[in-house]
């Protein structure tokens, strides 16, 4: 995706404290989602709300509660792309999936289901590690416009 394409695009930075995910929702329900189509909008919040608490409880477990993680979005005409940035220790994305490829039917075991939700949610989830920057889980969700009835 070419940023000539860019429809608009969203920023935020929130601290690592769950709390924030209030400030995450309002920020995605106000400004991203009225403009995506339904189904688009809550899999997108859905894959958002899963990221957002993973960079929380995992990447920054170790880490201060004012170490910020950054949130960006852009939308392009038919698509969107997430990019959820944290200041943690990587980790190898492909591994994970497939370690908790199970746990995503099992009720008995509570963590290790969001990496395979937001898998499911969207079209594709990669993780990047900038040395300088931090690690970022990119997130892509590809949909159709409705045309509105006028």
């Amino acid at each position: 995706m070419t940023n000539s394409n860019i429809k608009q695009k969203f920023k935020l930075q929130v601290l690592t404290k769950l709390e924030a995910l209030q400030e995450v929702l309002h920020w995605y329900e106000e400004g991203i989602s009225p403009h995506l189509p339904e189904k688009t909008g809550w899999q997108c919040e859905v894959a958002l709300v899963e990221a957002f608490t993973n960079a929380v409880r995992h990447a920054h477990q170790d880490l201060p509660s004012n170490t910020p993680i950054d949130l960006e979005v852009e939308l392009y005409p038919n698509s969107l792309e997430m990019r959820i940035w944290d200041r943690g220790k990587s980790f190898d994305l492909t591994a994970q999936l497939q370690a908790n490829r199970d746990n995503v039917t099992s009720l008995e075991k509570e963590g290790g289901r969001g990496l395979q939700f937001i898998k499911k949610l969207t079209d594709d989830l990669q993780y990047l590690s900038n040395l300088d920057y931090g690690n970022c889980l990119v997130i892509k969700k590809k949909y159709s416009q409705t045309p509105t009835i006028a």
